[in-house]
């Protein structure tokens, strides 16, 4: 979630994985995540208060810390030897960069020695703007990312950007990252025509480089002269049929646009909102669980999304190094 929508003192709960979480922003703006369930009778405590230290459950009042150890039972009298310290919530380690909030939740194994580090941005230089946007799309987790890096629905779910009767044949050259795969830098598609002004303004070559990168990311990187733009798409499961897509973007540059923040998160938003409309519309069909066909150069990313989980997975179940499914770079082509 956006780092800026937790407050100091304030608590949100947010779903992942199917599991309820609660995030707490203390006194002096620490962070900490556990479980959303009160041990004593399954109260999630997000329905209680917060005071900037402990957390108290609304229905017999309960308070826990942020590390989630019980500080304190109300009902308990003078004398009596439970020790509520001893009751404690599952934590999750949390941090935040780039503007976002970031939970680890370790699979059955758990977790143990060092945590994976919090992805970051690639930023040239300190940004100047930023914004974040979430939305819940109805969709698998595996759809939703698929959604990620499809290349060729634009003409159809962004009609008014990209027109059909503009397409035009492309050709995009890939080359395998760890745990993903990236577009090399090139220039933006002759179609996408506001994006070529700034190297009018700006001078220099205008070179995009998208990558993905396991579980969720999609990172694209856009630069000419001093002025660059990074945004990320993720993914994020909350159960089975939903998704939380969150969109970040950071840029240095343009400051002279009135109103310009405002310009681009609203496009932005229009930009997902009709992602949102065609992820609903495809969740009527699967309903009915049909088989999917992945044809031509334009479904090769689906397919690698697919082969670098399944690696992924047999890399982490028998130790052996992630046997990665694009061994070289390699040119797609197709019509958008």
């Amino acid at each position: 979630m956006p780092s800026d929508t937790l407050r100091r003192s304030s608590m949100q709960a947010v779903t992942m994985l199917d599991l309820p979480i609660l995030l707490c922003r203390d006194r002096e703006g620490r962070l900490s995540a556990m479980r959303d369930i009160c041990p004593h009778r399954g109260m999630p405590l997000s329905f209680g208060r917060f005071d900037g230290e402990r957390v108290e459950c609304p229905y017999h009042g309960w308070q826990f810390d942020t590390n989630g150890r019980c500080r304190r039972i109300p009902a308990l009298v003078q004398g009596d030897t439970v020790q509520t310290d001893k009751v404690r919530l599952p934590t999750y380690p949390v941090d935040e960069t780039d503007g976002m909030i970031w939970i680890y939740v370790a699979d059955d194994r758990g977790h143990n020695g060092s945590l994976p580090p919090v992805p970051r941005l690639p930023l040239p230089s300190e940004p100047q703007q930023s914004f974040h946007i979430s939305l819940t799309y109805t969709c698998t987790p595996d759809d939703g990312v698929i959604g990620l890096i499809d290349p060729v629905h634009g003409p159809y779910v962004h009609s008014w950007w990209r027109s059909d009767a503009r397409m035009h044949e492309k050709a995009k050259t890939y080359e395998p990252i760890p745990n993903g795969f990236r577009m090399v830098a090139h220039q933006p598609a002759k179609n996408s025509g506001p994006f070529h002004w700034l190297q009018k303004i700006y001078g220099g070559p205008l070179t995009t480089t998208i990558d993905f990168v396991l579980p969720n990311q999609r990172v694209e990187l856009m630069q000419c002269g001093t002025f660059w733009v990074a945004n990320r798409l993720m993914a994020t499961p909350v159960n089975e049929m939903e998704c939380r897509i969150h969109f970040s973007a950071l840029w240095h540059g343009l400051n002279w646009v009135p109103f310009g923040n405002f310009i681009f998160r609203t496009l932005t938003k229009m930009f997902l909102g009709q992602d949102e409309r065609a992820m609903k519309n495809l969740a009527v069909g699967l309903r009915h669980k049909p088989s999917s066909m992945f044809l031509g150069d334009a479904d090769m990313p689906a397919k690698w999304y697919y082969k670098l989980k399944a690696a992924y997975l047999t890399s982490v179940q028998t130790g052996q190094p992630m046997d990665h499914p694009l061994k070289e770079r390699v040119t797609l082509r197709w019509r958008s």
